[in-house]
């Protein structure tokens, strides 16, 4: 399964971007567990953005929570990562990634930089 995203740049700090992660294959087959936008800031740890199980649950971290959306397009083999109001601290390498079976599945990443 190959995933690639885009959609990163620069932005204003109160700025809005929209990543896109396609898939090679559905995401929407009974073998998909999750999927779930990373995110990995200069000497940090990678962590957990939001997240999708199933066709409708969503999970949010506390600090992107009303301001991220998590959403996919099964007929684009699609995820996408609304962002709105970005904050200087949302800086990071964005990464898309997607479980199936015992695998899982990752991008190579997009750039995502908030500054004024």
């Amino acid at each position: 399964v190959h995933l690639v995203e885009s959609g990163g740049g620069l932005v204003q700090p109160g700025g809005s971007l929209r990543l896109s992660c396609a898939a090679s294959r559905s995401l929407s087959g009974a073998d998909v567990r999750d999927m779930a936008w990373y995110r990995q800031a200069p000497g940090k740890q990678r962590e957990l953005v939001a997240g999708i199980t199933g066709p409708t649950s969503t999970n949010y971290a506390r600090s992107v929570k009303g301001r991220f959306t998590i959403s996919k397009d099964d007929a684009k083999n699609t995820m996408y990562l609304q962002m709105n109001n970005l904050k200087p601290e949302d800086t990071a390498v964005y990464y898309c990634n997607v479980n199936i079976r015992f695998r899982a599945y990752w991008g190579q990443g997009t750039q995502v930089t908030v500054s004024s």
